[in-house]
C-alpha cells in the first residue's frame, strides 16, 4: 500500500502565518511601547546600551522588558547576569521570561546548551525563533519593551520590524569615527525604508576620561554622532564615554546604571532614557 502523502499546500502555510500574526498581536497588545536598538556595524556598544536603557526605564518606575534577538551572538544574558538560568514554561503553556532586578528578559543565550555552542541557522529558522519570542512568551503588561538587534540590516532586524509595524521607533547607536557614521546613516535609511520612526542617535565611546588624572582623550574623535544627527535632521539623544567600569559591569552581569548609580556616565545614560521616554510619550510612571 502506498504511503499517504503528508505534504501541505500553500494554503496551510498561509493559515499558519495568519495564526502566528494573531498570536503576536495578542501578546504584544499588553506592551504599550516597543523600541528597537540598531547599529550599522558591530563593536559600537549597542547591546550594552540596550541593557542599560531597559534598566534605566525600570529605574524611572516603568515596567520594562528586554528582548535579545541577536540569534548568533546573544550577549544580553551575560550583561544582565542571567547566564545559566533556565527559561521555563508556565501553566498557560507560554514561555516565562527571566525576571532580573525587575526587568523581564528573553535571550537566545538561555535556550542554548551550556558552553560555546554556535547557532548555525538560515533566515527561516531565525524568523521562526523571533516569532516564538513575540507570540509564545508571557511578557505580561509592560510599559516598554527594549529590543536588542544584531548589527546591520539583515534577517533579525528586518523580521522584528515587519512583525511589529506599531513599533515606536529605533534608537541608532554609533561611535564618532567616520566609518561608523557611514554605517549609521545606512541604518537610518533602513528604518525609513521600513517606515518606522527614528527616535534619535546615541554617540557611544565618545572620548576617554582618565580615572587617575581626569584628562580627556578623544580616541575615536568626538561629536560625529551629533553632527550626523543634525545633518539627517534627527534628535541627538546624548553621548557616552569609554569607561572601563562599564566593561567591568557588563562582564560581571551588573547593569551599569544599577551598579554605578552616582557616576557621571549613569547620569548621562539616564538623560538618554528620559529623552527617549519623552519622544515615545510614555504616559505615566508606576507607583
Amino acid at each position: 500500500m502506498a504511503e499517504k502523502c503528508n505534504t501541505t499546500g500553500p494554503g496551510d502555510a498561509q493559515k499558519r502565518g495568519i495564526e502566528t500574526q494573531f498570536a503576536i498581536r495578542k501578546a504584544m497588545n499588553k506592551i504599550n511601547h516597543k523600541v528597537i536598538v540598531l547599529s550599522g556595524k558591530g563593536g559600537v556598544g549597542k547591546s550594552t546600551i540596550a541593557v542599560n536603557l531597559a534598566y534605566g526605564f525600570q529605574k524611572l518606575g516603568y515596567k520594562a522588558g528586554l528582548l535579545d534577538v541577536d540569534i548568533h551572538g546573544p550577549s544580553v544574558g551575560k550583561m544582565a547576569g542571567i547566564e545559566g538560568e533556565n527559561i521555563v514554561g508556565g501553566a498557560d503553556n507560554l514561555i516565562k521570561p527571566v525576571d532580573k532586578h525587575g526587568v523581564k528578559i528573553i535571550t537566545m543565550a538561555n535556550l542554548l546548551p551550556p558552553g560555546d555552542t554556535p547557532v548555525i541557522w538560515r533566515g527561516p529558522m531565525k524568523a521562526n525563533a523571533i516569532d516564538q519570542f513575540l507570540s509564545d512568551v508571557n511578557w505580561g503588561e509592560l510599559d516598554v519593551l527594549v529590543i536588542d538587534s544584531p548589527p546591520g540590516t539583515g534577517d533579525e532586524p528586518l523580521s522584528i520590524i515587519q512583525r511589529l509595524p506599531e513599533m515606536d521607533g529605533a534608537v541608532i547607536v554609533t561611535t564618532p569615527q567616520d566609518v561608523a557614521l557611514s554605517d549609521a546613516k545606512r541604518t537610518v535609511n533602513f528604518a525609513h525604508m521600513l517606515k518606522i520612526p527614528v527616535i534619535g542617535v546615541v554617540e557611544n565611546m565618545s572620548g576617554f576620561v582618565c580615572p587617575e588624572c581626569g584628562k580627556r582623550t578623544d580616541i575615536f574623535k568626538s561629536g560625529g554622532g551629533e553632527t550626523a544627527a543634525n545633518t539627517m535632521k534627527l534628535a541627538f539623544l546624548g553621548k557616552l564615554p569609554i569607561e572601563p567600569a562599564i566593561m567591568s559591569a557588563s562582564d560581571d552581569g551588573a547593569p551599569y546604571v544599577l551598579d554605578k548609580t552616582d557616576s557621571e556616565t549613569t547620569r548621562d545614560m539616564m538623560g538618554i532614557v528620559e529623552a527617549i521616554a519623552g519622544k515615545i510619550n510614555i504616559a505615566e510612571k508606576n507607583d
